[in-house]
């Protein structure tokens, strides 16, 4: 899995990489098979805007956040992705029974 973190009109500290990686290992716990993530970070005006771009088998899921905190704007952002990677998981599981509740996965 690729992680890229790049900033617009702004220097990326080691511990503003250092947060991005450890709150996105929140992601990697609910869906293993992210394929690629591109983190964007950028400040206008009074706002940090945090943009985040991560490409799964069949899907891209894109969202970002801002508020007058970097740190919280990088939170705000991974649970927006956590909450389109859970239901992206569970739009690729069969929800018919078949013996019983076993679900099986759709290719």
């Amino acid at each position: 899995m690729n992680l890229s973190i790049s900033g617009h009109q702004l220097e990326i500290t080691a511990s503003l990489k250092d947060h991005i990686e450890k709150k996105f290992t929140k992601l990697t716990n609910h869906f293993d098979h992210v394929i690629d993530a591109k983190f964007t970070l950028s400040v206008e005006k009074l706002n940090h805007v945090a943009e985040a771009t991560i490409h799964l088998p069949k899907a891209d899921l894109h969202a970002i956040s801002t508020d007058e905190n970097m740190y919280h704007a990088i939170e705000l952002v991974i649970n927006k992705l956590d909450r389109q990677v859970i239901k992206f998981k569970e739009k690729t599981f069969d929800h018919h029974q078949l013996d019983g509740s076993i679900k099986r996965k759709i290719d």
